[in-house]
């Protein structure tokens, strides 16, 4: 979040944090469509869920953003998208049709915790730096996989 604050600041304008994602795996985010500035991206477009085949580009919206206060007033404009849902993604384009959006590839560890195996890991991670439960963890899991 703290590089979006930055870019934000340095911009004034909202900040999403996209990273690249596999081509099988497009139709789970929102991807944009953008134009490289220095070491950001200026969006000009998001598509929610495209197949690979329409996806604008491989940089998928991550859900980290930083976002200008009239981004409540797009929300309120949306119509339901992709799956009958509410889309942040569609306010977002809203969005853009009244100011620059830019876009910076995310640096460091991310988990997607929609997806069962890394909220499984994520736990794991974090629980092995917790000293209180760090060892009875480890023997938990060397007796599983024992099994």
């Amino acid at each position: 979040t703290k590089q979006l604050m930055n870019i934000f600041e340095e911009y004034n304008s909202s900040v999403i944090a996209v990273e690249k994602v596999a081509r099988d795996k497009l139709e789970s985010y929102g991807i944009i469509k953008c134009t490289p500035i220095d070491s950001i991206y200026e969006v000009e477009d998001l598509v929610e869920k495209p197949k690979p085949e329409d996806a604008p580009s491989d940089l998928g919206i991550i859900g980290r953003y930083v976002l200008t206060p009239e981004i409540f007033d797009a929300m309120k404009r949306v119509a339901p998208g992709v799956g009958g849902e509410i889309q942040l993604t569609d306010a977002l384009k809203l969005l853009l049709n009244d100011q620059k959006i830019y876009a910076s590839e995310f640096e460091g560890k991310r988990y997607d915790i929609g997806n069962k195996l890394d909220w499984l890991k994520s736990s794991i991670e974090f629980a092995l730096q917790n000293d209180d439960v760090k060892e009875d963890l480890i023997e938990c899991l060397d007796n599983i996989c024992k099994k």
